[in-house]
């Protein structure tokens, strides 16, 4: 594992432990939001970037599912102008 890798692991609705490694942390509209790619995927191709809230409890972060669509497409449509920021 190289030093700057940063993983999380949480349980998911079955009980099971899943690994993310954190790529990035962006704030829309003043809010936090990680991005995070599963450990075991992370090496394919079109692996999948999950979207997690984060929120801070005195020196803990939590991460929070956005069950909100109007807010996770405003997140989502930022995200995809950083990548193609990124590919330009």
């Amino acid at each position: 594992m190289a030093e700057n890798e940063q993983i999380i692991e949480t349980i998911d609705e079955e009980g099971n432990k899943v690994s993310f490694e954190l790529i990035d942390i962006v704030s829309v509209d003043d809010v936090e939001y990680a991005l995070l790619i599963p450990v075991e995927n992370k090496d394919e191709d079109e692996a999948e970037i999950l979207v997690m809230r984060l929120k801070k409890d005195a020196d803990e972060y939590t991460f929070e599912i956005i069950d909100n669509d109007e807010e996770f497409n405003k997140v989502a449509a930022y995200v995809e102008e950083l990548e193609d920021e990124i590919n330009e």
